[in-house]
């Protein structure tokens, strides 16, 4: 009886343990801010934000997501319509360095996590960058962690809240939105 009691809190002891370290590694990457601009934790839940297209080169796939303020835009006619995008739309581009699938030697899949760019419309905060701010945040594999994008990265970062300002400028006509909405 006494091993059944011992063997229970052991295993009760490690499973708590790793249900901490899982909260906390979850919470890391909420705690990650760019000097001066957009934190994390302003884009919780993106990994569930329904898709508005993928991209790909030689170096990396992704998938660009929006909030339902950002969709609703899309659905409205954005950017055909020539309206503003609203304040508060949001988009996340997930990159992976891309890997053969196994199963279909042609197709590119996802591999190992790179990074993760966020945008948001905020016409007051960011009223010197178009009304939006960016940013990008790292993926550090070894420990599992993200963190702010600075100049030595690639492409190099600003490492504030107007790092993607300089690129989005060439689509000032369409709001400064590259991507355009997949028909669906």
């Amino acid at each position: 009886m006494k091993r059944k009691r011992l063997r229970f809190s052991l295993f009760l002891g490690v499973l708590l343990t790793l249900l901490v370290a899982l909260g906390l590694a979850a919470e890391d990457k909420y705690d990650v801010k760019v000097p001066g601009g957009l934190a994390f934790a302003e884009f919780k839940g993106y990994e569930g934000w329904p898709a508005i297209s993928i991209s790909r080169n030689e170096k990396v796939v992704a998938v660009i997501l929006g909030n339902s303020t950002m969709i609703d835009a899309y659905k409205g006619g954005f950017p055909a319509n020539g309206k503003a995008v609203p304040d508060g739309a949001k988009m996340a581009k997930i990159h992976w360095a891309p890997k053969k699938n196994e199963f279909f030697p042609d197709a590119t899949v996802p591999g190992q996590l790179v990074n993760v760019d966020f945008m948001v419309k905020d016409s007051k905060r960011f009223a010197d960058s178009g009304g939006w701010g960016y940013a990008v945040f790292d993926y550090d594999a070894a420990s599992g962690t993200f963190k702010p994008g600075t100049k030595a990265g690639k492409p190099p970062q600003g490492n504030d809240a107007k790092c993607g300002f300089t690129c989005h400028t060439s689509a000032k006509a369409k709001d400064y939105v590259f991507t355009e909405y997949g028909a669906r």
